[in-house]
């Protein structure tokens, strides 16, 4: 090849890939005032930055139960019987509209706050809207998952889908102009699967797919959650718990505030007082909520799938059954042991064995690389400060998803999910 063609091969080559550089928007262009990752993780953003969003009393709105019956070998408990059915939530406009689903985070339902958040959003802008427990959750694993035993993504995202099927089929009065799709945390992880999978299915025909703060290596980001546990805080010893800690200081707080005031603001308003959390009580504090989220997974899964781990399996179990010190035993079990003990065990006997690498790829963002790369319909948002994120996390997405990767300097972990610039990105992005 001569070396002119070489040349303007080469040039050719900067230019589209300067073209194809993702967003990294500037701390100062930015304007979000929480620089800390932990503090903006737990507070998200102040009222004050939040954009104006319809009321829950002015969305026409309702929760429904859809009935999925998964073939599985064993059958619920007797105490499992308020979740036999998956719950969700439906907001509708008046008239034919774009559809939204929304896919929670890790072990959250689908009535979490961010979830709920998101609804206000996009129904504001004129979206039908459907909110998603995540396969993580305990309703979902009782009522959706074949398996109960969350973690493979692709089969997490098999069921996803069926549930969105019966929901589609359970309205079918609903005119929906065409179909969207988002999640939050691992909720976001699941919406790539999702995505994937329909461009065989073509159920759905996804216009547009935003991945917010996903994790990208799901199991470094797990590692980093779980560690946050192990944080050493100062104040913590054998006469005084974390909790007591924490509680002392929401107890002196309200004190001097002189009235109690429990509402989406009040975490910001503490972190600007003296009562404030260090930096570790902070890490403890969303390392601890990720353990529940762990051990209520690494339970549940045991308890329905009768593998007696935690609970004994031919120990009677009826609606009034105290499994307290059950789930006692759950806490001591991180996600790595629910990895160990009962996931990749399950997976290793479908898959003809494997490693936990081969595991962590198949579930991970990686195994969706080629995918994410020629799909143009697919954005993701992320902080560059996100507590998720491992070395080189970031560097996949750039090189994945180029412009299509928005990057924020400050946020967290979803901390700025709330924050008016992202929520007109949003927006904007699903606009086209």
């Amino acid at each position: 090849m001569p070396v002119f063609y070489r040349l303007a091969g080469l040039v050719s080559a900067l230019l589209l890939s300067l073209s194809l550089q993702a967003a990294d928007i500037d701390a100062a262009t930015y304007g979000y005032p929480l620089s800390n990752p932990f503090e903006a993780t737990i507070a998200t953003t102040p009222p004050e930055l939040r954009p104006e969003l319809p009321l829950d009393e002015d969305i026409d709105q309702a929760d429904y139960e859809v009935q999925l019956r998964p073939e599985r070998e064993f059958s619920l408990p007797d105490n499992f019987w308020p979740v036999t059915k998956l719950r969700y939530r439906m907001a509708r406009q008046d008239g034919p509209a774009p559809l939204m689903f929304i896919i929670s985070g890790t072990g959250a339902p689908y009535s979490s706050s961010h979830a709920d958040y998101l609804k206000r959003l996009f129904y504001g802008a004129g979206y039908h809207v459907v909110q998603l427990s995540s396969p993580t959750s305990y309703d979902f694993m009782a009522a959706a998952s074949r398996h109960a035993t969350p973690g493979i993504s692709s089969e997490d995202a098999d069921d996803l889908y069926r549930v969105m099927q019966a929901v589609r089929a359970q309205h079918p009065k609903l005119q929906v102009t065409e179909y969207h799709l988002t999640g939050y945390s691992l909720g976001a992880l699941h919406a790539a699967f999702v995505s994937q999978l329909d461009e065989t299915r073509r159920s759905f025909n996804f216009k547009r797919v935003l991945m917010l703060n996903p994790p990208v290596n799901l199991y470094t980001s797990i590692t980093n959650l779980d560690r946050l546990v192990q944080t050493d805080v100062k104040g913590i010893n054998n006469n005084t718990t974390f909790y007591e800690l924490v509680l002392s200081k929401l107890t002196r707080y309200f004190q001097q505030k002189g009235y109690v005031d429990i509402n989406d603001a009040l975490l910001y308003d503490f972190q600007e007082s003296k009562q404030r959390l260090s930096d570790e009580q902070m890490a403890m504090l969303i390392g601890t909520s990720f353990r529940f989220s762990s051990a209520d997974i690494a339970f549940t899964s045991d308890l329905i799938n009768r593998r007696g781990l935690i609970t004994p399996t031919g120990y009677p179990i009826s609606e009034g059954t105290s499994l307290t010190r059950f789930f006692k035993r759950a806490l001591q079990c991180d996600f790595d042991c629910y990895m160990t003990e009962q996931l990749i065990p399950m997976w290793r006997a479908r898959a003809d064995g494997g490693s936990m690498l081969q595991l962590i790829d198949q579930v991970s963002l990686y195994a969706l690389e080629d995918y994410l790369k020629k799909s143009s319909k697919i954005a993701v948002m992320h902080n560059a400060d996100d507590v998720i994120l491992g070395p080189g996390d970031l560097g996949f997405l750039r090189r994945t998803l180029g412009d299509r990767l928005t990057v924020y300097p400050h946020g967290g972990h979803c901390g700025n999910l709330n924050y008016r610039v992202n929520s007109d990105a949003m927006l904007e992005f699903f606009r086209g």
